[in-house]
């Protein structure tokens, strides 16, 4: 029995999140690898050997998506007549340009435009039991986003005020990026069946799309307390509890990667260098991801065009051990956008992530510049820690030859 003796350390964590928020952190930065230096030395002090891995990574999406939108809104505009099956043609490539993008293929259309210029940073710590046959990896992100206009919380608290109920109904985020991709999708269908009004509706939509992305560009970082250095903080104190009371019969991998605002590069690094010593059946992966809120959750799904289900048993074992603990987690909620768990569910591992909502069943102070450290809701912060000691500890019991020859003996 697990009790409710879990403490973690809140000086560390509240101590960890307001020095990471302290300076500009923007995905493949000087910022993110002082970061991920800082954090690194923290493990270290906890007793860990991590290592420092850098990834080649191009640091944004919002101007290779702006581009394409671009392109299929002035071809859009520019195709009627003659032009159609030019416009038809650079509506379908755009469109699938930014699906490939948004389900984390392939990527040609960022590499071939942004290259891979820059570099990403990870830190990566082996805790537990190193000779265990079963992993679990414990992953947060340490980088921070631009903000943007779309990420402007008026609009949602209009709506909040006006009419409440739509928010209680809600069980997922708005899909925007469907939008992002029916632009250039209704160019390409309007310009070959010659329908004008298609075209230039989607040539609109892509347009607006485009100027979106180029004001996400042009702003500033945001300091990225609860997006997500409140996971940050999870694993740091996750580390020293492992510290204190170690565990058996599971390694633990405790990971923080950069570049995820940049539609996870720095989790497809991680992946390209870890999955071929990670098998998927002796593998779990656990995402702590933006836990600063009113209310963690652990979502259903998670994806921007194609949602991914996170795996069934893994959701209700983590919800069992926050049970375990007194702890209530919200389920039954979708995630339009996506996160580093994403990677790991589209290379076939199974994935859990736990997260946190406010009212509005949202992060708070999502990609905004109020998502500073007297923001953060720590008390949020310190379940989620508790929460997934728990989970980790349940998946160590199992397989703990130690601990059951400890119970036979009591």
């Amino acid at each position: 029995m697990l009790g409710r003796s879990l403490e973690p350390d809140r000086t560390l964590i509240e101590g960890a999140i307001r020095h990471l928020a302290s300076f500009e952190r923007g995905s493949a930065s000087e910022g993110e690898r002082q970061a991920a230096q800082w954090i690194a030395d923290r493990l270290r002090e906890e007793g860990l050997e991590p290592t420092l891995e850098d990834h080649p990574a191009h640091g944004s999406y919002w101007w290779p998506l702006g581009v394409a939108c671009a392109a299929a809104g002035i071809a859009g505009l520019a195709g009627g007549g003659k032009r159609r099956a030019a416009a038809a043609a650079v509506g379908a490539a755009t469109a699938a340009a930014i699906w490939d993008d948004l389900t984390m293929s392939r990527r040609h259309w960022t590499r071939f435009l942004a290259g891979r210029r820059k570099r990403t940073w990870n830190v990566v710590a082996v805790a537990g039991d190193q000779d265990a046959t079963e992993t679990v990896v414990v992953i947060a992100h340490h980088d921070a986003a631009h903000s943007g206009a779309i990420f402007d919380p008026k609009l949602p608290d209009a709506i909040d005020r006006a009419a409440p109920w739509i928010f209680e109904r809600l069980n997922t985020s708005p899909p925007l990026m469907w939008i992002v991709f029916g632009g250039p999708v209704l160019v390409a269908a309007g310009s070959a069946i010659g329908h004008k009004r298609t075209r230039v509706l989607g040539a609109l939509i892509a347009l607006g799309s485009t100027i979106a992305f180029v004001d996400i560009g042009a702003r500033k970082v945001v300091p990225g307390a609860n997006d997500n250095l409140s996971g940050v903080a999870v694993v740091l104190a996750l580390a020293r509890r492992l510290r204190q009371e170690p565990i058996q019969g599971l390694r633990v991998l405790l990971v923080s990667t950069g570049s995820e605002e940049a539609l996870e590069e720095g989790m497809q690094g991680f992946a390209a260098n870890w999955w071929p010593r990670l098998p998927r059946e002796s593998t779990r992966v656990l995402v702590v991801e933006t836990v600063g809120s009113e209310e963690l959750i652990v979502p259903e799904r998670e994806g921007m065009l194609i949602p991914r289900r996170y795996d069934a048993a893994f959701k209700d074992l983590v919800e069992a051990a926050a049970r375990s603990i007194g702890i209530d987690v919200h389920r039954g909620m979708n995630f339009s956008f996506t996160s580093d768990a994403f990677i790991a569910l589209r290379d076939g591992y199974r994935t859990c992530m736990i997260g946190s909502i406010n009212h509005r069943k949202e992060p708070a102070n999502y990609h905004w510049p109020s998502d500073h450290a007297d923001n953060v809701n720590y008390e949020t912060v310190m379940d989620a820690a508790r929460v997934v000691e728990a989970s980790v500890r349940s998946m160590a019991q199992p397989s703990s030859s130690s601990e059951r020859a400890s119970t036979t003996a009591s």
